[in-house]
């Protein structure tokens, strides 16, 4: 079994439902539910048939321990997997931005180093900034702003008729 695994690797579609079911100690039809369920989503062969990968049986023992030792339910179960996946890809993508930024710290001690490797004077970093102001006031008449229109300094709105 290891040795299909290490071929193929963990996401090959290699086995039959009936291969995948006694490997997850499951009955077939169990599986047809849950790919029906959309729990476990196997490939499909050319005849449409269900191809389950080692990735997916290790998925379909951990719905059943869920299922038999937590009393967790199937849509509980799916939810479950769902964030185990999306936690999986927001690691990865941690994973991919630390390389990036420990590349870019890389790039600029890089930049700061002297050209002749010695004790020079040490370049600085420029960093620009473009700033946009907008201004989300209404617009007043220019009878407000010279002091002289409605509620104008020095009188009150009796005394403006």
């Amino acid at each position: 079994m290891n040795d299909v695994n290490d071929s193929f690797g963990a996401d090959a579609p290699v086995y039959v439902i009936s291969v995948a079911a006694e490997l997850a100690g499951m009955h077939p039809q169990t599986l047809r539910q849950y790919d029906r369920l959309g729990i476990v989503s196997p490939g499909r062969a050319s005849g449409r048939g269900r191809r389950y990968s080692m990735r997916d049986v290790q998925t379909l023992r951990q719905v059943q321990r869920l299922s038999q030792e937590e009393g967790i339910n199937l849509a509980g179960i799916k939810r479950i997997l769902e964030l185990e996946h999306e936690v999986e890809q927001l690691r990865e993508q941690v994973f991919h931005l630390a390389n990036e930024l420990e590349a870019a710290r890389r790039a600029v001690a890089r930049r700061g180093r002297p050209a002749d490797g010695g004790t020079g004077v040490r370049g600085e970093l420029v960093r620009r900034t473009r700033v946009t102001i907008f201004n989300t006031a209404e617009p007043r008449n220019d009878d407000e702003d010279r002091g002289r229109g409605p509620g104008g300094p020095g009188r009150t709105e009796d005394e403006q008729d």
